[in-house]
């Protein structure tokens, strides 16, 4: 859960970097959040025509600034410039392309984005 709060405190920190596990860690919490409150919205009747619920939508429009900056980092890590997510532009292929950047261990040292994260207290 720290890490899921340590996303949310750098709400729209699109610089830096951000290690595998924080990013990981952050789309854990978050996909377990929004089982959570699909259910609730679920129970409650609160779906829309679309099936998704307000409390569902409301959620996602509140983490798609950190999410997005957390994957910015991530990338970052990896010695990539942001430029790279235009990839997911193109189905599948660009999506497994992200994935697989996401997955990689992040640059050893410092890089043109920052110090490495896993020396930093």
């Amino acid at each position: 859960m720290d890490w899921y709060l340590k996303v949310l405190r750098n709400y729209v920190g699109f610089s830096g970097r951000a290690r595998r596990k924080e990013y990981w860690m952050f789309v854990l919490v978050n996909f377990i959040l929004t089982l959570v409150l699909g259910i609730v919205d679920k129970i409650l009747g609160w779906e829309r025509a679309g099936g998704e619920g307000i409390l569902t939508t409301i959620y996602a429009l509140l983490v798609f600034l950190p999410s997005l900056a957390v994957l910015f980092r991530r990338l970052h890590d990896t010695d990539r410039s942001a430029w790279w997510l235009l990839l997911v532009l193109i189905p599948i292929v660009g999506w497994l392309i992200i994935l697989a950047f996401n997955c990689q261990s992040g640059t050893p040292g410092e890089n043109r984005f920052g110090p490495d994260p896993k020396l930093q207290p």
